[in-house]
């Protein structure tokens, strides 16, 4: 596969997410079903391995750690600080956003754990905590590289504003935010910021959580737990507006002799050099289905065409509800707010 430049590291044009495996859309599979998965990616290829204190509140970690140990020296790990489960005083374990210093160097000393490693290669921000100033934060991540405990720092989504700031204290290897066809706000100006500066874009949620892929028809079908029930466009008369959207877009894989999702990957390759996408899986078939996007070869009229049928302007619905759209930092939502 082709690779691309990710700070000092060259990884993999399609990299890993790991969220699936443990967290997120509903029952996570098994510990081994997970492993499998792991295993395969870097059978294929796969350089590029993303994970966060976050997922399965350590489970996943703990997963990556303990399966990935025996081939340290083949990828580049990336992990994810300053938001974490925290117990509380219920004996509850819940999601809470920490960029205070002290938090985060406690966050990454624990990652380094559950990892089993000694060096965490990218490690990012999870959120940036609006009540510590980003200096603060990315001061913290500095000295935890002088401290040899990480290689590179990331950001996750931001604005460019923010980014520049932090960028000023550290150099910012990679910044992380949703981004596909139908979520499109890091055109509005972190993109081009992430060019300008020398940094890395990583894609999370390249195939629109399963949308793009033609993988969900049913929201009905959602577990409980599954975090999209909390999400606009996930909501049943949003989605059922955003699905109309979808024969035109099979078409045009078909087109393109690929599936949609390989289309929905290949388009973001195409987008810019700088742009790494991590689609998760739980499925060994649908990893390799991902991975095939890299040899998908796009002219411009189907660009342009595809561009054109999926984008901010034809999608129903925000990418997320309000108490979301205010613990992240993404110009959409600061234009929203005015």
């Amino acid at each position: 596969m082709q690779t691309r430049k990710l700070g000092p590291f060259e990884v993999t044009a399609i990299g890993l997410g790991c969220m699936n495996l443990s967290h997120a859309y509903g029952t996570a599979p098994p510990p081994e079903q997970g492993e499998r998965v792991l295993l395969a990616a870097l059978d294929a290829g796969v350089t590029l391995f993303d994970t966060a204190a976050l997922y399965g509140f350590g489970a996943n970690e703990t997963l990556v750690g303990r399966v990935m140990k025996p081939h340290r020296r083949k990828f580049t790990l990336a992990s994810k600080g300053g938001m974490a489960g925290v117990t509380g005083d219920d004996g509850v374990v819940r999601r809470v956003i920490d960029g205070r210093p002290q938090t985060i160097r406690t966050n990454c000393e624990d990652s380094l754990r559950r990892l089993q490693t000694d060096v965490i290669d990218l490690y990012y921000l999870h959120r940036w905590d609006k009540q510590v100033p980003i200096e603060d934060s990315v001061g913290a991540m500095s000295d935890l590289v002088r401290a040899g405990k990480v290689q590179a720092i990331g950001l996750s989504e931001v604005s460019a504003a923010t980014l520049r700031k932090a960028h000023a204290v550290h150099p910012i290897a990679a910044v992380q935010t949703e981004y596909s066809l139908w979520t499109r706000n890091p055109e509005i100006a972190v993109l081009d910021a992430c060019r300008e500066l020398g940094a890395a874009f990583v894609a999370f949620s390249p195939v629109a959580r399963g949308f793009l892929a033609d993988a969900l028809h049913d929201v009905a079908t959602l577990e409980a737990r599954d975090i999209r029930k909390g999400m606009p466009r996930f909501a049943p008369e949003t989605y059922a507006a955003n699905l109309k959207l979808l024969p035109a877009f099979k078409a045009l894989a078909q087109e393109a002799s690929c599936t949609p999702a390989q289309l929905a990957i290949a388009w973001l390759l195409h987008k810019a050099p700088h742009i790494i996408p991590i689609p998760g899986t739980t499925s060994v078939a649908h990893l390799h289905e991902d991975l095939g996007a890299a040899q998908i070869k796009i002219d411009a009229s189907l660009m342009a065409r595809v561009d054109s049928l999926i984008n901010e302007k034809t999608v129903t619905g925000p990418r997320y509800n309000a108490q979301s759209a205010g613990e992240v930092d993404t110009e959409e939502f600061a234009n929203s707010r005015g």
